[in-house]
């Protein structure tokens, strides 16, 4: 299939004169306008979603799906897409998939027939394969988590990597017993991340404990139960690794008073102002939405006509409090601060 890069490679134009011609821009001159008029029926040219809103003077619509749109990192993320949409006088739509993957499909496919150009999206069923259906239609970019059964362009980060580096440095803090709590595992991030923990227990040469990874923990009552289960065990971790930002966000009630160390994957706004401050894996969704709407945009234009392409970005660690070295002879870290401020309790600030 013929883009608009090749009609003006072929007419010796930039891609910008192109849509010019197809917005009859007035200021195009005649002999320019019949060379990419003469390209276009050589090439035997069909317009996408943006040539087409070029001819009627309206601008495409890029589509946003994820998980839950109240999820910080996903709202944080759509801000992102919308920001760049707004450059190119685009209007953005956007859908929660819900908790559940099955969904998934009846979800987007609603969303895609609302004539979408482009759509950016974080899945969450395990099969995208029904959309290669839409893919040459719409310009499909996923963020956060990879398509599978279809191939397309993505852009996730190194969940694996900040995994290691956080579990890593609860164990530097003298933490053997390190609990892993995360979504589900039919979630590839969660998997990755999970895969991050295990390797830097193996680095630390300490062995997998099954009976400390626990997942679910996405109510308040889940993350409840999984703390009183974690504490019960006859030998109870004395820190743990949240997998996920959402999931963090219910296990710090949970945690008040445990005096368990803490770090977690994804900030979210509070974080830092809790007593103690919460030590995460450090993402950026605005760099993640940004970059999926450059890319998309360049699909639609026919700018970026390659093979799709999978970009990972980095993430870094945030060391704030919630890390506290382990009492050698009570196991945990010590009740009163060293400096005699007195017990050290997970409070939001004003409780």
């Amino acid at each position: 299939m013929s883009t608009m890069r090749d009609v003006a490679r072929q007419a010796q134009v930039s891609v910008k004169t192109v849509s010019r011609v197809f917005n009859d821009d007035p200021h195009v001159l005649p002999e320019t306008r019949q060379r990419v008029e003469e390209a276009l029926a050589q090439l035997n040219y069909t317009p996408n979603t943006l040539a087409r809103t070029f001819r009627d003077g309206r601008s495409p619509v890029i589509g946003v799906a994820v998980p839950n749109i109240a999820d910080p990192f996903f709202s944080s993320l759509a801000k992102a897409v919308e920001t760049v949409a707004a450059g190119y006088d685009m209007s953005v739509l956007v859908s929660s998939l819900g908790p559940d993957p099955s969904k998934e499909p009846e979800v987007v496919e609603a969303l895609l027939r609302r004539q979408l150009g482009a759509l950016v999206m974080a899945p969450t069923a395990p099969d995208q394969s029904y959309l290669r259906r839409w893919s040459e239609k719409v310009a499909l970019v996923f963020v956060d988590r990879p398509p599978q059964g279809l191939d397309a362009d993505c852009f996730i980060e190194d969940d694996f990597g900040g995994a290691r580096a956080a579990t890593r440095h609860l164990l530097e803090h003298g933490h053997d017993g390190v609990a892993f709590v995360g979504n589900s595992l039919d979630v590839s991030t969660t998997v990755n991340r999970l895969s991050g923990y295990r390797a830097a227990l193996a680095e630390a040469g300490i062995a997998f404990r099954p009976e400390l990874v626990v997942n679910g923990a996405t109510s308040r009552e889940g993350a409840w139960a999984t703390v009183a289960r974690l504490v019960g065990l006859a030998d109870a971790p004395t820190a743990v690794f949240s997998s996920d930002a959402q999931t963090s966000m219910f296990l710090v009630p949970a945690l008040a008073g445990s005096r368990l160390s803490i770090a977690g994957f994804g900030d979210f706004p509070m974080a830092s102002m809790l007593s103690p401050a919460l030590t995460v894996v450090d993402q950026d969704p605005d760099a993640l939405g940004r970059l999926a709407a450059e890319r998309a945009v360049r699909r639609l234009d026919g700018v970026e006509d390659g093979a799709p392409v999978s970009t990972t970005l980095p993430v870094r660690l945030l060391e704030r409090s919630s890390c506290r070295p382990v009492d050698l002879e009570g196991g945990l870290f010590p009740a009163s601060r060293p400096d005699g401020a007195g017990t050290l309790l997970w409070v939001t600030p004003g409780a």
